[in-house]
């Protein structure tokens, strides 16, 4: 799983008050794929901060990422890089969360709904005052996200913006998502679907799991036999139950029935 950044305990230099009020844990997780640039994460962390988030996850980082730069460019913001967690891939990185989005300026080919952050600020809120955790996927600087890390998420983030000129750097985007969030405060709409207490949604790690004794099952039975297709079918059919919603006990009951399908079958 997940590992501590290690180096010195850099919270010790800010002032306890400050240390106190930021060291927070909101529910939400900022997630960086294969960032390049210490400065980057840096000024990531800034924006962070500013909006009271602390909870940044790496996917596979540059080698030595938290340097002289990484720090010079939180500009103080040095909590959120001593808390930072490191991870192998995003199905790791998202593993305990209920609702990601994916962060991106591209349109995609794929059935996902797309929201502006100040929608997915209000879900967020919302989501998190039951207990879940959300996170917002942010791709490389260079090209953003794939249609693989898209298809692990709930829904895509775009920011509306000049149509003619849409660029912005990764901590750019960063602050609009973490500013939308904090100005939500407590206008988050009730929820219409009461959920039971003796269940829950469903986190990403359970989600991939389903997904993954699914396609296994569709490759034994050769339902994924065409090699050129295989891609797209398996992003669709994780879109169909993204969009779902699922609950724990659902996904377990879908996997109840996926075996039970097989084991009829062999």
């Amino acid at each position: 799983m997940a590992e501590a950044v290690a180096g010195k305990p850099i919270i010790g230099r800010l002032p306890k008050r400050i240390a106190a009020e930021t060291a927070r844990d909101h529910g939400l997780s900022i997630i960086l794929v294969h960032p390049q640039l210490g400065e980057n994460i840096g000024m990531t962390a800034r924006s962070m901060l500013n909006c009271g988030l602390i909870d940044m996850r790496l996917v596979k980082p540059r080698d030595n990422w938290l340097n002289d730069k990484t720090t010079a460019a939180a500009v103080g913001a040095d909590i959120v890089l001593e808390r930072a967690q490191v991870f192998e891939t995003i199905e790791q990185a998202i593993a305990d969360l209920q609702l990601v989005y994916a962060a991106t300026a591209r349109r995609r080919d794929m059935t996902k709904e797309v929201v502006t952050p100040r929608s997915a600020a209000l879900n967020i809120r919302e989501t998190t005052g039951k207990g879940g955790r959300c996170g917002v996927i942010f791709g490389r600087e260079s090209y953003g996200l794939s249609n693989d890390d898209v298809a692990l998420a709930d829904a895509v983030l775009m920011v509306p913006l000049n149509a003619a000129f849409c660029s912005l750097n990764l901590a750019q985007s960063v602050m609009l998502v973490c500013y939308e969030w904090f100005q939500a405060g407590d206008a988050t709409p009730e929820s219409v679907l009461a959920m039971p207490r003796r269940t829950r949604l469903a986190t990403k790690e359970e989600l991939i799991g389903m997904f993954k004794h699914l396609e296994q099952e569709l490759d034994e039975c050769g339902f994924l036999r065409v090699k050129e297709k295989r891609p797209s079918m398996v992003q669709n059919l994780r879109n169909i139950f993204q969009r779902a919603g699922m609950t724990e006990q659902e996904v377990r009951t879908m996997r109840g029935v996926i075996s039970g399908l097989t084991m009829k079958q062999k």
